[in-house]
């Protein structure tokens, strides 16, 4: 057991965070941390949010307020949406506040120092109708490389290629109110001279390849090795704005300008942390997780933030150590955990094109645990997946209910009114019996194997399966009927029933830290004992004693109707 930091990108205070977002980089960490704590980990879970950038000075214009109005508002709705959810960070930090301000600075100028970093005269897009240079992001056209007619910025969210603003190909504006066709005009900008650390990085993404003791996903792997072969080019990392940390020069040319969003937000990782321990009261506390060696770091995020994370991050810590005093270097990512794309229908999540489900909207209604346990059903480890309302009710009544929770609820049910509701002593165990036993056995055992390989779909897939088997031993052994002849044979199939509810719920406690512990609740485990670190292994038969009182059961999942559902209103 030892300590562990987990970091989740840190999601723009632009708008609310919607389902897209969730699938795709916070519920997957918040499960891990949970079973890191379970196995008895020391673990930190670090985020915020990110709080700079051309966007946001875009709102507030539109908006008539300030950039810092914006950001207060959606820094406290995203904060409430995630905690609605059950995604528990230590921290919800921002990148706006005076201390992160300090540290970027900080890393500007000793990349600076020792030469990573370099002025450069460019010619950028300019919008004669807005009377502004163009952020990349708001400047769109037809890909380079694959040809899709809608990428934007610098990389290509089709086919994930690095390329220039200005390779692209009929560029137009995609500020609000403006399509116009943009000009060039010279200015200039700072630049981080990635190519400097293409053979360190090549030698950090080969010591996570495959077969290699902490192997990325394939899809970070592929991603991280596509820009490495492309060839790494220094990145443009200031941008004309008056919102953002400043450029810690005095030369003439930096007014009007500040740090790119990409190259602070991931430094909020040590911002964050370090005030947490700050407010915990231990200021140097934060060193044992970034300065520790045997501290591993995972970082959770989209595909779209794979260059930055396997990339470009990394560089700036290579970059970083080298200017640094031996006591004050960072340790590099363990685990770049990066998630697919879950998109809305036809299309993909986005709040720029309107189309999203708020997650706090979604909880309101439906509450956390189904978007909890749907989400990770159809986690897009590897490939996109696709929400739609007909599937989350096909998925909510068919598992969730009529599997997980028709399962619990009849076991308990039944023991409550036939055996005065304490779990049977019964008979010896027959084979069916003993059966189900190594099934729960082996259901918890590889569900374990694949939260540590980060594959959360397989496990809480593999519960559900011990689910299904507890429904066929129930429907088989027919305890209505064995109980008007063989009592100790009813007994016998429900104090194994009552044990396969208790693994399902010590099994789901990652996953559905709401509803695992009201089930464990009813064999009289409170929650604190439930959420102990070092109860990942808690022996389900421990707690489902003959003679254990039960609690009067509760149906777990309440099944929708068609009405309940937006697409049949």
């Amino acid at each position: 057991m030892g300590k562990v930091l987990v970091t989740a990108a840190l999601p723009y205070a632009n708008g609310r965070v919607h389902l897209g977002h969730l699938a795709g980089a916070y519920l997957p960490a918040d499960t891990y941390v949970r079973w890191r704590r379970l196995k008895g980990d020391d673990v930190v879970f670090i985020c915020g949010s990110d709080e700079h950038g051309v966007p946001i000075t875009l709102s507030a214009l539109k908006r008539k307020c300030s950039p810092q109005e914006v950001v207060d508002e959606f820094h406290k709705a995203n904060g409430a949406a995630f905690a609605a959810a059950g995604v528990a960070f230590d921290i919800w930090g921002r990148t706006s506040s005076p201390e992160h301000h300090a540290l970027s600075q900080d890393f500007f100028a000793k990349l600076l120092s020792k030469g990573y970093i370099d002025r450069r005269e460019i010619q950028q897009y300019y919008s004669e109708k807005s009377k502004m240079f163009l952020p990349d992001r708001y400047v769109e056209g037809t890909c380079p490389h694959c040809g899709n007619e809608r990428a934007r910025g610098d990389e290509c969210e089709n086919c994930q290629k690095p390329y220039e603003v200005t390779d692209l190909k009929n560029p137009r504006s995609a500020l609000p109110g403006d399509d116009s066709a943009p000009v060039l005009k010279a200015t200039s900008h700072w630049f981080l001279r990635l190519d400097t650390f293409q053979p360190r990085l090549e030698r950090y993404v080969a010591a996570h390849g495959e077969g290699q003791s902490e192997a990325w996903r394939n899809n970070t792997l592929r991603g991280a090795e596509g820009w490495l072969k492309l060839g790494l080019r220094a990145r443009c990392i200031t941008r004309d704005t008056e919102w953002g940390v400043k450029i810690p020069l005095s030369e003439p040319g930096i007014d009007g300008k500040r740090l790119y969003v990409w190259f602070d937000a991931p430094i909020g990782y040590v911002t964050f942390t370090q005030q947490l321990f700050a407010q915990r009261g231990n200021p140097e506390g934060w060193r044992e997780y970034w300065q520790n060696p045997a501290c591993p770091i995972y970082n959770f995020i989209g595909k779209d933030n794979i260059p930055f994370h396997a990339i470009t991050w990394p560089a700036m810590e290579f970059g970083y150590n080298d200017a640094a005093a031996d006591g004050n270097k960072y340790e590099i990512a363990s685990q770049v955990v990066a998630n697919e794309f879950l998109n809305f229908g036809a299309d993909k999540f986005s709040k720029s094109r309107g189309n999203l489900i708020e997650i706090g909207w979604f909880v309101e209604k439906y509450g956390a645990e189904s978007l909890r346990y749907y989400l990770t059903a159809v986690a897009p480890e590897e490939n996109d997946s696709t929400f739609t309302w007909e599937d989350y009710a096909r998925r909510y009544n068919g598992e969730l209910a009529d599997v997980l929770g028709n399962f619990v609820h009849r076991t308990l049910t039944f023991t409550h009114k036939y055996f005065d509701a304490k779990i049977p002593e019964g008979g010896p165990a027959g084979d069916g019996e003993g059966k189900l036993r190594a099934e729960i056995s082996a259901a918890l055992s590889e569900s374990a194997k694949h939260l540590d390989g980060l594959r959360f779909k397989a496990g809480l897939a593999r519960l559900m399966d011990l689910a299904r088997a507890g429904n066929r031993f129930f429907d088989e052994k027919a305890p209505w009927a064995q109980r008007k002849t063989d009592l100790h044979a009813c007994g016998a199939t429900i104090r194994v029933c009552c044990e396969t509810t208790a693994a399902l719920a010590l099994g789901l406690r990652p996953f559905l830290p709401g509803s695992a512990p009201k089930i464990l609740k009813s064999f009289g485990l409170a929650a604190e004992d439930a959420f102990k670190p070092g109860s990942a292994g808690l022996d389900p038969r421990s707690i489902t004693q003959p003679g254990t009182p039960l609690a009067p059961p509760e149906v777990p999942f309440k099944k929708l109707e068609e009405k309940d559902l937006p697409a049949a209103q």
